[in-house]
């Protein structure tokens, strides 16, 4: 797959009632990569691209960022319930990507209990 790709844009509403966008890509077992502390779901693509050919990659706003929405004042629980309504949506045994802060975020949604597959962080 060249150049971006292209995907399903949907919306899932956090544990807050805060508005969470996010985009998806491809066809197979789930995982979710999860941004850096200024990331979008548009900084994703470029590694969504490759990973859509084996699996249903799904790239997210973070709270405050890009098409989501944002409810203060920020505590990272509130994040963690955005992933966590994210990974709901993704699917069973959905599989964690996250990079920079978003490994960080990743980390801290699996250690509070939120269950996920395999977890990755750069």
């Amino acid at each position: 797959m060249s150049g971006t790709p292209s995907g399903f844009r949907g919306r899932v509403t956090s544990r807050d009632g805060t508005s969470i966008a996010y985009e998806r890509y491809g066809e197979g077992p789930p995982v979710v990569l999860v941004s850096g502390a200024l990331g979008t779901a548009a900084g994703e693509r470029a590694l969504a691209g490759p990973l859509a050919r084996r699996f249903s990659v799904v790239a997210y706003d973070r709270r405050g960022r890009g098409g989501s929405g944002d409810t203060g004042p920020y505590a990272v629980e509130r994040e963690i319930e955005d992933l966590a309504a994210v990974v709901g949506e993704s699917g069973s045994g959905t599989a964690l990507h996250g990079t920079g802060t978003g490994g960080t975020l990743a980390l801290a949604a699996v250690a509070a209990g939120l269950s996920a597959g395999p977890v990755s962080v750069y």
